[in-house]
This record gives structure tokens, C-alpha cells and sequence, in this order.
């Protein structure tokens, strides 16, 4: 039995909305910290951050003050800083910040590091939305790496990240590339997504094959009236069924040991992936 032990990070925002967004990075990077030393205390190898880890959840806005909160990927300090955490505890890091190519473009991304410091590549957040109250369009591009997955130390790892949860596509690729635990980091408040909360990702786990760890921020961010960010990040098995969850309201890790050789038995018990129908789906990519 191959067992790897994932652990979720889910916190609340740490300082205030009025605060400069490299002092807001500061604030929640100090927040971080402990629940990084406990990860490692507790032996877990593969440790996410929520989506845009370091800042609030600013798309409510159109205020450019938010182009601030840009790091390069993998120069930049907190990539840098979870290098050095990774190699302290041999773990694998999956850090979810806002990242510049270059001035003017810049992507809601997620940076993975393996257990031995090293930055094994990203993922850019696919599926961008734009209505009300998550005007995203106006600080992330669409992104362009494609569906990777990261062959670490532990296990092989893919990202999704908030919005393209709803995209089937999406996990599909990642299964078929080989993943075998994926990691979604997310910003959603309560109303209907609670609901898919709860749904979509165990779906998508059952569809695809592999474990899903799901996680989401805490609490409120003033001024922006968007709702309660309800936390109750979780990890789910291959057929569905959520094995570790946190909280609606607290800063807190989650710890899920996951076993991959479930992976194997249900994909042989279920062969979704034989009985595929490639050959059909055509039309699914055409522009309508």
C-alpha cells in the first residue's frame, strides 16, 4: 500500500483591505507559518495553500492597488520562502499566488515545489470569470500552461484552480496525463456554490479516478459585500467520499492519509478510461 498524507491550509484574511498588499502579504505569510510547522510535526508530505494565498480575494474591486500583489514565479519571495519550507519538512508545496510574466500580464497561478526545495513548474488558472462581485477579467489573464502534471517526491500532482472546477474538461486532462491526487484552491462564498461545494469535486473524483483536496478561505473581507467565505475545505477519494474536512469559520490544516493503490482498484473496477468514446467527442471542442 502506497499511503501519502495531504494536508489543506484554509485561513481568514490577516490585517485589513486598507493595508498596502505588500504588508498584507506579510501578515498573512507570518499566519501561515505555524500551520506549515504543524503540517510537518504531523508528517504531511503534500500541503496546499488556498487560491491567491498571500492577499484578499480583491475581484470584488476594479482597483489597480491589486496589480501590487504581483510576484514572479519562481523568483519571486514567497515562492522563494516555500522552498526553503519544503526542503526544512520534505514536503511538497503547492503555493496558489498572483503571478507577472511581465508588466501588464499576470495570472492567477500556482507554483509546485517538491520535497527537496525544488520548483518543479505551475499551473495557470484556466477558466476566468467575470460577473458580479468576481471581476476577475480585470487582473488574470487566462492561463496558458495546459493541464500539468507534477511527478514529485510522493505522488503525481495536478492544480486546478477555483472557477475551472466547474469545467469537466479540465479534470478529465488532468487524469489522463496521469494524475493521481489534484489539488483545487479556491475563493467561494456562501449561496449557491455552497451547494457544489459539496458536489462538484467528490463528482469529479468519482469521473476521473484519483483524490481531490479542495480548499477554501474563512470569514468576510470589508469592504467588499460578496458573502462568507465558508471554509469547509476537504479531501475526497476516488469514489467520492469526503475522508477529512475543516470547519466552516476557523483557521485551520486538514490531514487526509490517501491511499494510491485505490486509484488502481478503481479505475480497474469502473474502467471509465477503456470505455471511453475519443472518437465521438469532437464537437465538444468546436466554438459554438
Amino acid at each position: 500500500m502506497t499511503t501519502v498524507r495531504a494536508g489543506l491550509i484554509q485561513m481568514g484574511l490577516k490585517g485589513s483591505t486598507d493595508m498596502a498588499p505588500a504588508d498584507i502579504r506579510t501578515a498573512m505569510l507570518e499566519a501561515h507559518l505555524p500551520f506549515i510547522e504543524e503540517a510537518g510535526a504531523k508528517g504531511v508530505q503534500v500541503l496546499c495553500f488556498q487560491e491567491v494565498f498571500t492577499q484578499p480575494y480583491f475581484c470584488p474591486s476594479q482597483d489597480r492597488k491589486w496589480y501590487a500583489a504581483v510576484e514572479k514565479i519562481p523568483e519571486g519571495p514567497t515562492t522563494k520562502l516555500m522552498q526553503d519550507y519544503a526542503k526544512k519538512h520534505g514536503m511538497v508545496i503547492v503555493v496558489p499566488i498572483y503571478e507577472e510574466d511581465y508588466t501588464g500580464v499576470y495570472y492567477n497561478c500556482a507554483a509546485v515545489i517538491d520535497a527537496d526545495g525544488t520548483y518543479l513548474g505551475k499551473y495557470r488558472k484556466t477558466h476566468i470569470p467575470q460577473v458580479a462581485g468576481f471581476w476577475e477579467k480585470f487582473f488574470f489573464k487566462p492561463g496558458n500552461s495546459g493541464w500539468p502534471v507534477f511527478d514529485t517526491a510522493f505522488c503525481r500532482l495536478g492544480v486546478y484552480i477555483c472557477y475551472d472546477r466547474h469545467f469537466p474538461e479540465g479534470w478529465r486532462a488532468l487524469a489522463l496525463n496521469g494524475a493521481e491526487y489534484v489539488v483545487n484552491p479556491s475563493a467561494t462564498v456562501a449561496g449557491l456554490s455552497q451547494y457544489l461545494w459539496q458536489l462538484e469535486q467528490p463528482a469529479s473524483a468519482v469521473a476521473n479516478g484519483y483524490y481531490v483536496g479542495a480548499i477554501n478561505r474563512v470569514g468576510t473581507e470589508a469592504p467588499w459585500n460578496i458573502g462568507k467565505f465558508y471554509g469547509s475545505s476537504y479531501v475526497v477519494d476516488p469514489r467520492g467520499q469526503i475522508i477529512a474536512q475543516a470547519s466552516e469559520d476557523k483557521d485551520e490544516l486538514v490531514v487526509a492519509d490517501i491511499d494510491l493503490e485505490m486509484v488502481r482498484e478503481v479505475r480497474n473496477t469502473w474502467q471509465f478510461f477503456r470505455d471511453r468514446r475519443p472518437e465521438t467527442y469532437g464537437p465538444l471542442t468546436e466554438a459554438r
